[in-house]
């Protein structure tokens, strides 16, 4: 054990950060740990000492040692597998002989950010055995280029599946298989030429900048604790609105407000572009319905299944009044010429052998344990917008300083100041931005008590 320590230049018995006695022993093993990690003194591969070899040389209990590496694999510095011990990851930008680099490239402590689901829970089994069947049954031509609405297979599942869980009239002829949410707004923007697009306020600025990117002028929509406000829509050509639980605020659009919406669309001949982001988690009631299916020749309703299985798989879709098919059908030719098709293919058997329901009713439930306890440690009164989705907004008195705490204590959340379209401006709601399905179950109470001491101010 002593030559480990010389080997690899670092020492706990020397550190100043090793405390004597109590639980700051625990804490103190991490700190140097996690810095040797950082400035390259222990590189990536390097295998730790068993927690028994270390626990008897540092004086300290096994179980100490144990929630110390505990800790920092949940944090991303260490691996741990069966058969093969501890040792340090590879960070994600990491360079040993880059001190700085690497303390830019380090994990928060605890990842709350919106908008992250549960990766983790992807369902690998079911993935392969809907691909492997996917694979069997596909005729030759799945491996040539395809159409550009996508693999009609897919299309035909999606239509059936939005049909009987979110409300949408979906038929296969007017959806287009996209990759992902992003692609299918910058496509529809180019499609539509230009002009002017409402975006709500607050919400998501990466998608206001692709909008403009594209060619179109961005306007704001105001916010309340209705949804979006159709009467401040102007002269815009379109909207952009999360009607089933709105980002970042969480609340659903009244019904009063859908109607209006649709009332708009109707007579100024505008388009309501409707992001269906995480509609399928809805812990109080079954799922509002899309808006789609009460105006489907204003509506262009966009779907991906980055919130249900995961944003690696850039699987998105679109569904198109009839006069926008062939527009956006060939902006997507000439674009990327079609989304990979296996993936279609084994999502679309996934969906028709229930597997993607099952595993989605799996996720809802284990999203709304992680809210329920979110509420419990917090407080009902200080939380809003939960009815749905995977974040929550958490009111404080002071973003600015609330978010000072929480980056200081190695949390990483949103900010509602940086959703507005002009941030920093006064008199407005002050709120924390907290994702809760991206940490993993074992660290998730520890998550929780650390948002609980920043907003104690502890």
């Amino acid at each position: 054990m002593d030559d480990f320590w010389t080997g690899v230049g670092v020492d706990p018995r020397l550190e100043p950060d090793m405390p004597d006695l109590g639980d700051g022993r625990r804490d103190g093993l991490q700190r140097i740990l996690r810095d040797a990690v950082r400035d390259g003194r222990l590189t990536p591969g390097t295998r730790l000492p068993a927690t028994r070899q270390l626990a008897a040389e540092l004086g300290i209990s096994r179980g100490t040692a144990k929630a110390a590496y505990d800790q920092l694999v949940a944090e991303g510095y260490l691996t741990a597998r069966q058969g093969s011990g501890t040792r340090v990851a590879a960070l994600p930008s990491g360079d040993a002989d880059a001190p700085e680099a690497a303390a830019h490239a380090r994990a928060p402590r605890f990842d709350l950010r919106p908008g992250r689901p549960d990766v983790g829970a992807f369902p690998a089994a079911a993935w392969l055995r809907a691909l492997r069947r996917a694979l069997a049954a596909a005729p030759s031509v799945a491996y040539g280029y395809g159409d550009p609405r996508g693999r009609i297979e897919l299309r035909t599942a999606l239509s059936g599946y939005l049909g009987r869980t979110r409300g949408v009239l979906a038929p296969p002829e007017r959806i287009v298989v996209t990759s992902g949410f992003v692609q299918g707004l910058a496509l529809l923007t180019r499609v539509l030429g230009g002009g002017t697009v409402a975006m709500e306020d607050p919400g998501l600025p990466f998608h206001r900048e692709v909008v403009r990117r594209n060619g179109a002028r961005v306007v704001a929509v105001p916010v309340d604790e209705r949804g979006a406000r159709a009467e401040a829509l102007g002269d815009a050509a379109a909207v952009v609105v999360t009607p089933a639980h709105q980002f970042p605020t969480g609340v659903t659009l009244h019904p009063e407000r859908r109607r209006a919406l649709g009332d708009w669309a109707r007579a100024r001949g505008g388009l309501i572009v409707e992001d269906d982001y995480d509609g399928e988690f809805r812990y109080d009631r079954r799922p509002v319905g899309a808006l789609q299916g009460m105006a489907p020749h204003q509506v262009v309703y966009l779907g991906t299944a980055s919130k249900t299985l995961g944003p690696g798989l850039r699987l998105g879709w679109m569904v198109l009044p009839p006069h926008l098919v062939d527009a956006v059908a060939d902006a997507k030719l000439h674009s990327d010429h079609h989304t990979e098709s296996l993936g279609q293919l084994a999502l679309a058997d996934l969906i028709d052998s229930q597997g993607y329901d099952r595993h989605v009713r799996a996720c809802r439930l284990r999203y709304r344990r992680r809210r329920d306890r979110l509420l419990d440690r917090l407080g009902a009164d200080r939380v809003s917008g939960i009815a749905a989705g995977l974040h929550a907004l958490v009111e404080v008195g002071d973003e600015a300083e609330a978010r000072a705490r929480a980056e200081a204590a190695g949390l990483a959340l949103g900010c509602l100041d940086d959703h507005w379209h002009t941030p920093g401006g006064t008199g407005r709601p002050q709120g924390l931005v907290v994702g809760y399905g991206t940490p993993q179950e074992r660290v998730y109470p520890q998550a929780l008590e650390a948002l609980a001491e920043v907003l104690d101010g502890r």
